[in-house]
């Protein structure tokens, strides 16, 4: 009931809640809810007791495990590796990417940049399982780096995955071949949607290539820029695949990371709790990180 302009008293439909609506998202929030945050809550309550993956019971331990984590020398070498691994990751899959891909898709390389997104984008349709053991034979004592070196009079005769020093860039150089071309593909795509009178106008402007890729491709890209900043630096810390078939963590506990030294506590020496506060960190960990990156590059916003 509402009053018009001249006081008069105004009836009309009451307005009816859009229960379809609701019923569409319905699945997902469900699927969400079971998959997703039911278990980070149930982890939560894991951190705070120690228990066997094959026993029912759980030890109420407090804050034992947290106390553990931040005195643990792993965690710090784990922590060392994933930051390592974020900033070279971010470097190779974001900049260097972009940087690419704003040179293939430029006017001088337009006849062979095809065939030169295949050859970029080829390493990430093979399995990783298949890259590491590749990989593997690269890096041997004999393998083709030593054979590339000796040509420039080294004599390098060690096996780099076998050295505690150089087994973490090993699995993180790795990661940049197989991934790159993904990344760089996705700017591409983004860079193919900018209007080419832009860069006509700025041409006639005077403005060089570079100055078109920062002052047009740049801010163009911001979007896509943001979201494979918060991809690579997430799969940073969240790193797993590449380095356990690769040095499994070794040697010793050099190359291991968060994900690697997570599993071996879960499945090889059976600490669940422990485990689970790891996990807990590497959430946390990606959260902070996500909010930081979408308040310094402030995405979504119109200009």
């Amino acid at each position: 009931m509402s009053l018009s302009r001249s006081g008069k008293v105004l009836t009309g439909k009451p307005r009816r809640i859009p229960y379809a609506a609701y019923l569409y998202v319905l699945p997902m929030v469900v699927l969400m809810g079971t998959f997703i945050y039911y278990p980070i809550f149930v982890n939560f309550y894991y951190t705070l007791h120690n228990f066997s993956a094959f026993s029912l019971e759980h030890a109420y331990v407090g804050l034992d495990n947290v106390r553990l984590l931040f005195s643990d020398p792993v965690i710090r070498t784990a922590l060392v590796n994933n930051l390592l691994y974020c900033l070279i990751s971010i470097f190779f899959q974001v900049f260097l990417a972009l940087g690419i891909a704003a040179v293939l898709e430029d006017q001088l390389f337009r006849r062979v940049s095809g065939m030169l997104r295949t050859i970029y984008f080829l390493p990430v349709l093979i399995s990783m399982t298949v890259v590491a053991m590749l990989f593997t034979q690269i890096y041997a004592p004999r393998g083709l780096l030593n054979s590339f070196l000796s040509l420039f009079g080294s004599n390098v005769r060690t096996g780099w995955i076998g050295r505690s020093s150089t087994a973490i860039f090993c699995a993180i150089f790795m990661s940049q071949w197989h991934s790159m071309g993904y990344t760089t593909m996705l700017f591409i795509v983004d860079i193919q949607k900018i209007p080419a009178e832009l860069y006509e106008a700025a041409e006639i402007d005077g403005a060089n290539r570079l100055q078109r890729f920062f002052h047009i491709t740049v801010p163009r890209v911001k979007e896509m820029f943001f979201v494979l900043m918060v991809t690579t630096v997430s799969g940073a810390f969240l790193v797993f695949n590449d380095v356990y078939i690769l040095t499994r963590g070794g040697p010793g506990n050099s190359s291991t990371t968060l994900s690697v030294y997570m599993y071996d506590m879960a499945f090889t020496q059976d600490r669940m709790g422990y485990a689970s506060t790891i996990a807990i960190l590497m959430f946390l960990i990606c959260i902070l990180l996500t909010v930081v990156q979408k308040v310094f590059i402030k995405t979504g916003e119109v200009d």
